[in-house]
């Protein structure tokens, strides 16, 4: 292909050009050997974009990125003087595109998108093209609400938002008429720091939860907060009043204590483009569905849903249990998980033509926060979250009840007999899925520290200090140890001098077998367990010390697991088939 424009082949699939290198296993950009090598097909010419403006947000401030290219035509590279060294690829130098303004997003698919996004990623697609995916996305500044950079090597966790405003082509027909957008699908993706495991946790939009004070930006630059509410819907922390993602954010946080790093949402036209570009997803329905308010229509059994009808079947309310929204959101992570294994699956990840497809349509369905709006940031969390095996991705909904207050059920509110331990192994990085992790090989004299004989656990003394855990973790531990190890001899001492990030055991030599018992019993390491002295107790023994560090999980949660017995919640992992009923 002439890069210049004379003699292009018009009938060439921009996808066609990308080749697999069978000695790298990535695929490279082959042009026509007559080409320079500096050419490089325009963004414009791989997937043309609509000209039509997109609505505005109200008071809600976001940009997109325009794609540096020209209407109708490829912009030639510029000429080299004789003699002159060689310029670099495009792509690698240039100035940021202008922004412009854009509309309010809806998101129910925001994990396959993501998936298609790591595909063209880790498939080398070229960096000069994911700066053209760059100019897809819209950004949304959140302030404080998030953290203020991606970090590769931490535990992260994204919500994702979907609104119920009616947005789009052809999407008259789904949503509330006249809604301002509110967080009608909400999800919480906690990504945890060996990438080992995922869990996505959706809160349910009739939760009945406190909405914190929200400052938010506006279009024009200035800072209003929005005044908080209590013992209101949790669907109500966005687009009311003008919240934006970031309100959503900090209600989070403010009711489940789990800090949340960034936020992604998606419109309802990412559903129909989504499922188009990997010719459709794979359901299950338990029994024929003939929905006449959704249009869903489907066989008993498994069937193929793309587009529309992929739409029709996440947004079916009387198909499926007791049709309420709980039903629902089980049905979504059913279809996310079906989802996901089709991105993965050797279909998709061969075919180039998909790829850009799914990398096109996730990036034009996107709204982030400014902090991840940049290309070579989505393009680290895209390979970050590609890391992550699908049968240790768990889906789950936070523990909920009937809420007491209404004698017609509307409303729930959170379990507080299950959902503080969700939230605990959210926080801690604790897996839902039983994950083997690997332990570095310790120096021989530091792991002997862990061999020998091991004392019963009714004769372990040992008193428990917070060297940096969570507040209470000292008196938690304590009643773990004392009821559930029988470890009697044990207590609280309060809160240690210094804060440590390790948790330590410090014991005599003669307390050595007590030591190694405590060791089984937590999971500590040969390096935690340090020999020196004993400390007397009130009845003048010999004790060893325990001090809880930053790095303690949660009582009872062993240190050197990824994982721990979980409490009794519905959940499902991503690699499993499951029928929706």
């Amino acid at each position: 292909m002439d890069t210049q424009g004379r003699g292009r082949a018009e009938n060439i699939d921009p996808a066609d050009q990308w080749v697999l290198n069978p000695d790298t296993g990535e695929y490279e950009l082959r042009l026509a050997p007559s080409a320079p090598r500096s050419g490089v097909a325009s963004p414009s010419t791989i997937a043309p974009k609509s000209t039509v403006p997109r609505p505005r947000g109200a008071g809600t401030a976001r940009t997109r990125t325009a794609p540096p290219s020209s209407p109708g035509r490829e912009v030639p590279p510029p000429r080299r003087r004789p003699g002159a060294p060689e310029e670099p690829l495009p792509g690698r130098r240039g100035h940021r595109p202008a922004k412009k303004a854009s509309k309010a997003k809806k998101a129910v698919l925001w994990t396959g998108g993501t998936m298609a996004f790591v595909m063209v990623a880790a498939a080398g697609a070229g960096y000069f093209y994911l700066r053209h995916l760059e100019g897809n996305v819209q950004t949304t500044d959140v302030g404080d609400a998030g953290a203020s950079n991606f970090k590769k090597d931490e535990a992260f966790n994204i919500l994702v938002i979907g609104t119920d405003k009616r947005t789009g082509e052809g999407n008259e027909g789904y949503g509330d008429k006249g809604s301002v957008g509110h967080a009608d699908t909400t999800i919480l993706l906690h990504v945890s720091k060996d990438r080992s495991n995922a869990t996505a946790l959706s809160i349910p939009r009739d939760l009945i939860v406190d909405i914190p004070n929200c400052p938010t930006k506006q279009d024009d630059g200035t800072e209003k907060t929005v005044s908080g509410l209590q013992n209101v819907r949790f669907n109500r922390s966005l687009g009311e009043d003008g919240r934006d993602p970031g309100c959503t954010m900090r209600t989070v946080t403010e009711n489940t204590g789990i800090p949340v790093d960034h936020f992604m949402m998606a419109d309802f036209n990412a559903v129909k483009t989504l499922t188009t570009a990997v010719d459709g997803v794979e359901v299950c329905v338990a029994k024929a569905v003939d929905d006449k308010e959704s249009k869903l229509v489907l066989p008993k059994g498994e069937s193929t849903v793309e587009g529309e009808q992929a739409l029709a079947f996440l947004r079916t309310r009387h198909s499926f249990g007791n049709e309420g929204d709980l039903d629902r959101i089980k049905v979504q992570q059913q279809f996310l998980g079906s989802l996901m294994r089709k991105m993965a699956s050797g279909d998709t990840l061969t075919s180039p033509t998909k790829l850009l497809k799914l990398a096109e349509a996730a990036t034009e369905a996107l709204t982030v926060d400014s902090a991840i709006g940049k290309v070579g940031t989505l393009k680290d969390m895209a390979l970050e979250l590609k890391k992550v095996p699908t049968k240790n991705i768990t889906f789950t909904t936070t523990p909920v009840r009937d809420n007491p207050a209404e004698k017609v059920r509307a409303t729930v509110v959170f379990d507080d007999s299950t959902a503080p331990q969700v939230f605990q192994m959210i926080k801690n990085d604790v897996s839902f899925t039983e994950v083997k992790q690997e332990q570095a090989k310790e120096k021989a004299e530091i792991a002997a520290r862990l061999k020998g004989t091991k004392a019963d656990a009714s004769e372990v003394r040992v008193r428990i200090l917070n060297g940096g855990a969570v507040a209470g973790s000292a008196q938690k531990e304590l009643d773990q140890l004392q009821n559930s190890e029988g470890v009697r001899k044990s207590e609280n001492a309060g809160n240690a001098e210094a804060t440590q990030a390790k948790t330590t055991l410090e014991y005599a030599p003669e307390q050595a077998d007590q030591a190694r018992r405590l060791a089984d019993i937590m999971g500590l390491s040969g390096s935690a367990m340090k020999p020196g002295e004993s400390v007397a107790n009130a009845q003048g023994l010999p004790t060893m010390t325990l001090i809880l560090g930053e790095d303690f999980k949660g009582a009872g949660i062993k240190l050197n697991a990824a994982s721990a017995k979980t409490p009794n919640v519905d959940k499902s992992t991503a690699d499993k088939v499951q029928c929706a009923s």
